[in-house]
């Protein structure tokens, strides 16, 4: 019974020996230095994170310009097209640098031929935009399926290790299998943080993506009602 006792007061010192351990190195390992200690897998993904970052402002930048317009532009090209001066209609949707703008001049060239070739004609330039719009987002999407698998792979590799250590050198103290662990767990959770990252700017861009084409397919629609409108 007493060596029982004994037993159970040896293997709680040991874990408090190895709390203790992990706390102190805590104290004295910064947030850099516990990421270099992930191993050679966090070099892609440390490049998984900037190939995210750069095509996220990409696309957030060419998004969030394409999705302005001034307000008053269809009003414009309304009363352009229905007092019957199509080349000033013309001229301003060819010189305003958007999607919509390139959708009404599209149309505006197809003006005296039937609505129903008409709208197709603006149907393909909406597609291409559309595709011009979307552009690179399937990299956002990749990463955030491949950064976790990484990190997985990472952990995998590492506990291999640790385990093989162990069994070659026939050490296996607490203490060195509690800091072999978290150390390999870095992987992990870095995989995680970045595929979430990228899949959160993923959906958040392709929202924008479709306020845009809302807005194209909103204009597209008031374009095809001003067709078929008398003129003044």
């Amino acid at each position: 019974m007493n060596l029982f006792l004994l037993q159970i007061a040896d293997t709680a010192q040991q874990i408090a020996n190895a709390a203790q351990a992990a706390t102190n190195e805590n104290k004295d390992l910064s947030m850099i230095n516990l990421l270099f200690q992930g191993g050679p897998l966090m070099i892609p993904l440390f490049l998984l994170l900037v190939v995210a970052v750069y095509f996220f402002f990409e696309r957030y930048l060419a998004i969030n310009k394409a999705s302005k317009i001034d307000e008053n532009f269809m009003s414009i090209i309304k009363d352009h097209i229905l007092s019957g001066n199509v080349a000033a209609a013309r001229s301003l949707a060819k010189n305003t640098n958007n999607p919509v703008a390139r959708i009404i001049d599209k149309g505006i060239q197809r003006i005296g031929k039937p609505i129903d070739a008409i709208e197709k004609s603006m149907e393909n330039v909406g597609r291409l935009e559309m595709y011009k719009l979307e552009k690179n987002l399937s990299v956002l999407s990749l990463v955030s399926g491949i950064a976790p698998m990484f990190g997985f792979l990472g952990t995998i590799v590492g506990m291999v290790q640790l385990f093989y250590g162990i069994s070659s050198t026939g050490e296996y103290t607490l203490s060195t299998i509690a800091s072999g662990i978290y150390v390999k767990m870095i992987t992990s959770a870095t995989g995680l943080i970045i595929g979430l990252l990228a899949y959160v700017g993923h959906s958040f861009l392709n929202a924008q993506v479709d306020k845009t084409v809302n807005r194209m397919e909103v204009a597209s629609s008031d374009f095809i009602d001003t067709l078929q409108e008398p003129t003044r």
